[in-house]
């Protein structure tokens, strides 16, 4: 087994580009006034968010699989560092999406890097265990993020916000330097780029994946982007909007939970997806009737629910035919469900509107998945 790195600081890493993320959605709206640009293009800032990140993914996943896994994380949160601080500084609104640009590419390092040293370390059920207890930190690290990220901007203005972002990529970054491992085994060189890249684009499984991490995220993100303003339209404060984050992050420690005690009873991984996608129609539905109201919260729970419990098991049933090259790998399926993403909350901020987006997400992925089963009996059949 390849030498494992402290679990903690693993864990930390791993919720860091969510939580820096939802720590920014509470200031969408104070920085739609400060920069005097509208909620559309405000939110457009999320979108280009994940493009960027789709990007890093790649970048830093070649790089661990060239250099190591630990340069590759040390120079992500570097990156990360320099652009809070040149947003923090920016005064201009195309240099403030400039930097968020670079953020979210050094903060992809904190994703791919660290999914990259878990499948260094484990492997079948054993990884979709460890994803399930990843999931547990991750469904927490959204209402951290909307928690904090409110309590900054209530008390500093989103400038408070960018400082904090600079503080936390230092302390991590330092962290990393002082307490992170090696996971690299001792493989030849990866593939070239361009061979694997045209094997995973023939490869079935692969968009299928890309697509239900994308729509699940969507799920997620979507409303990250649009309920900032639902809440300010209805007169609430930027809190109110954080402490809504406590309610979701009971469905995604749900999702977790659950996600666990159904894989010890054997419980397979693909029939977890199923029931996620079940229940995120659910909550789609709900939050399509209850539309522009805050209230909108409360189905939320079941698509957050959806998400911590079938984020898990799709991750942990994809790149089982790349175990030769995993950092790169990992690194073109990440930049495929993140260009998805980053195009999907493009149309999401055009449209201003959670419902039609969720009742999207839930059909595609409920066809996704018929279309699978279908193309499943066909190859059993005589």
């Amino acid at each position: 087994m390849a030498n494992q790195p402290r679990l903690l600081l693993l864990t930390a890493l791993l919720m860091f580009p969510q939580v820096v993320e939802t720590l920014y959605s509470p200031a969408l709206p104070a920085i739609a006034d400060a920069f005097k640009v509208s909620a559309q293009l405000a939110g457009h800032s999320l979108s280009l968010y994940f493009i960027a990140f789709a990007f890093g993914v790649v970048f830093w996943g070649r790089l661990a699989d060239t250099l190591g896994r630990r340069p590759a994380m040390l120079a992500g949160l570097a990156c990360y560092g320099l652009a809070s601080l040149a947003a923090l500084v920016s005064q201009d609104f195309a240099l403030l999406l400039s930097a968020r640009a670079l953020a979210a590419f050094g903060a992809a390092a904190g994703s791919i890097v660290t999914q990259t040293m878990l499948r260094d370390c484990f492997e079948g059920r054993a990884l979709a265990r460890v994803f399930a207890l990843a999931g547990i930190a991750l469904a927490l690290s959204p209402a951290l993020g909307m928690m904090l990220g409110a309590t900054l901007v209530d008390w500093g203005g989103y400038l408070a916000l960018f400082a904090f972002l600079l503080a936390l990529a230092l302390l991590l970054l330092g962290w990393s330097a002082q307490a992170l491992a090696e996971t690299a085994p001792d493989r030849p060189p990866p593939p070239a780029l361009w061979p694997l890249l045209s094997a995973m684009a023939g490869d079935g499984g692969i968009w299928r994946t890309a697509l239900l991490v994308a729509l699940f995220n969507l799920g997620l993100f979507s409303y990250y982007q649009l309920a900032p303003f639902v809440f300010d339209a209805a007169g609430l404060p930027p809190q109110a909007f954080g402490y809504s984050g406590l309610v979701l992050a009971l469905g995604a420690v749900g999702g977790a939970l659950c996600n666990r005690l159904l894989l010890g009873r054997g419980w397979a991984p693909a029939a977890l997806v199923r029931l996620a996608v079940m229940l995120f129609g659910l909550g789609a539905l709900g939050v399509a009737a209850l539309a522009d109201h805050w209230l909108l919260v409360l189905p939320m729970v079941l698509v957050v629910l959806a998400f911590g419990l079938g984020i898990p098991n799709v991750l942990a049933g994809a790149l089982t035919d790349y175990g030769h090259c995993l950092g790169t790998a990992g690194a073109l399926l990440g930049m495929a469900y993140y260009l998805l993403l980053g195009t999907g909350l493009v149309v999401a901020a055009w449209l201003q509107d959670l419902g039609p987006i969720l009742v999207g997400s839930a059909l595609t992925m409920g066809l996704l998945l018929a279309a699978q089963t279908i193309q499943k009996s066909r190859s059993v059949s005589p």
